[in-house]
């Protein structure tokens, strides 16, 4: 641990060259991946860990990923001894992943002669396939084995070659196989960058001064941390959250939370939250660990860095067989991406008692994923995955904002001209919905309205929340309107679940409107 105190203006400086790392090496990853997912959604993230994978620095990239890449920095070190130019894939999430559509590399960076690594360098990016039951690989299945490929860490690269046969094997589990081996490659490709931006950072400074440096921006991170947390009010808090189903069954299931304020320290003991589900909204310890920094850091000055010293004042407790730390196989894809938002509502809620601040109304709640799905008149096979906006919850201050990406995620849309030119879909309405936010002194942020018309028989996965009850207000402002989502065919209109998987003819539609945010204040 650093001993003698460092310099404020260095200590900036090497705040930006190691997030620098992060996102130049980021921008390479977008800049060579081929799927829309990666070049415009930026459905990817990319962080720097220390030789004991500590979190050094990130690029401003996915919450609900970088939360939780470090476990995949640990399985991969579990599992094998590293050469230099190795690097590991994974996307088990029993072993350091999430759910299987986000796959990880992990690449260690030696200096000199060194046998041990000095850093490690990661990134996760969410494919638009990775097999099984239905295109885009975010249906309802009934365990892990049903929503596609499960890859525990394995070595995609050996001492700089590619392992073919590894690659082999992912092609033939996958739809669309030479989209997923570019973007594969564009992973491995953005390490190797981020490697040689490392390399010139220890050339200039030397290895020890970074190494340093990195440990002071460790500790002046948790610093901060703990002064935030000495001014939320001590003492036992509890909080109450529901997902509304798994899929296969109604709901509700519960998220229960107990939030011990300490001196310094937050305690998030979610032990009473109910048993895993037979759907994939269970969310494994890593995306509960995700939740909780990404709330806490929202209390947090803006320029503050994320590192491992946030870390450090936070401990999870959870339920082994739980819905936030399942048993292997229980299907997971919707952990992720859903039960995640959930976990973010339940923990500001907490928080909300133990703080001064009036934090916000309720966001959407939901990333409303959808996934299109089949295989072209020629013969091709095609997916997409996009997670649609909706509105984000107003504050004290101001409205939410309209039609955007909240809390655990932070990606774009699809141009639409992209997603009719790449695939046989076409985008007939793509809106604001109006209205849709919660009333208040300050409105809710309104959802979206989408609506595509599919052009080849396609199969759409729909795995969404929030359908059933709208995003909560605050201060006395209005809930916003939950989603919905229709099939239309021949001209007639039928509702659908928020989670399903169905096969569309040509000429069909789906309509998709998404929740809007809770108002904040009486209007």
């Amino acid at each position: 641990m650093p001993t003698k105190a460092p310099d404020p203006v260095r200590l900036e400086v090497f705040h930006h060259l190691l997030a620098a790392v992060c996102e130049e090496s980021g921008a390479l990853l977008q800049r060579s991946a081929i799927s829309p997912n990666i070049r415009e959604r930026l459905d990817f993230s990319y962080a720097l860990f220390d030789d004991s994978a500590r979190l050094i620095a990130q690029a401003a990239h996915i919450p609900v990923h970088l939360g939780s890449a470090a476990d995949s920095v640990h399985a991969a070190r579990a599992a094998f001894s590293f050469e230099p130019g190795d690097v590991a894939v994974l996307n088990d999430p029993y072993a350091g992943g999430t759910h299987l559509p986000d796959i990880t590399m992990v690449r260690p960076v030696f200096l000199g002669s060194a046998n041990e690594p000095a850093f490690f360098l990661a990134n996760r990016a969410h494919h638009a396939d990775v097999g099984g039951a239905v295109p885009g690989s975010m249906g309802i299945a009934h365990d892990l084995h049903g929503e596609g490929l499960v890859i525990p860490p394995v070595k995609w690269r050996v001492r700089g070659e590619t392992q073919r046969d590894v690659e082999a094997l992912i092609r033939a589990n996958v739809r669309d196989p030479g989209e997923r081996s570019i973007d594969l490659e564009a992973q491995a490709a953005s390490l190797a960058l981020g490697e040689q931006r490392l390399r010139e950072l220890c050339d200039e400074f030397g290895r020890d001064e970074v190494a340093r440096y990195a440990g002071h921006l460790m500790d002046a991170s948790a610093k901060i941390v703990r002064s935030v947390i000495r001014g939320l009010k001590p003492g036992t808090f509890r909080a109450r959250e529901t997902m509304e189903g798994d899929g296969t069954v109604a709901g509700p299931f519960r998220i229960a939370l107990e939030l011990e304020v300490k001196r310094d320290r937050l305690v998030f003991d979610f032990t009473a939250t109910d048993d895993q589900a037979r759907g994939g909204i269970n969310a494994n310890r890593s995306i509960v660990m995700a939740a909780a920094l990404y709330v806490v850091r929202c209390l947090c000055p803006a320029r503050l860095p994320t590192n491992d010293g946030v870390f450090r004042a936070l401990e999870i407790r959870t339920r082994s067989g739980s819905l936030v730390d399942p048993i292997a196989p229980a299907p997971v894809a919707g952990g992720n991406v859903e039960t995640s938002q959930r976990l973010v509502d339940v923990c500001v809620q907490a928080l909300d008692r133990a703080s001064s601040q009036r934090l916000p109304a309720q966001s959407a709640g939901t990333m409303s994923n959808v996934t299109f799905g089949g295989v072209t008149a020629e013969g091709a096979a095609f997916t997409i995955y996009e997670t649609l906006p909706g509105g984000a919850g107003a504050t004290r201050r101001r409205d939410g904002h309209s039609a955007v990406q909240t809390h655990m995620t932070n990606t774009r849309n699809t141009p639409v001209e992209e997603f009719e030119h790449r695939y046989p879909l076409e985008v007939a309405s793509l809106t604001v919905r109006r209205g849709s936010g919660g009333r208040g002194k300050h409105r809710g942020g309104d959802g979206i309205v989408k609506e595509v018309v599919v052009r080849e028989p396609t199969m759409v996965s729909l795995f969404a929340e929030r359908h059933e009850c709208g995003a909560r207000g605050a201060a006395g402002g209005g809930d916003g309107k939950p989603g919905r989502a229709w099939v239309v065919r021949d001209g007639r209109k039928r509702r659908i679940p928020a989670k399903v998987s169905l096969r569309l003819e040509p000429g069909d539609r789906v309509r998709i409107e998404t929740p809007g945010g809770g108002g904040h204040g009486r209007p």
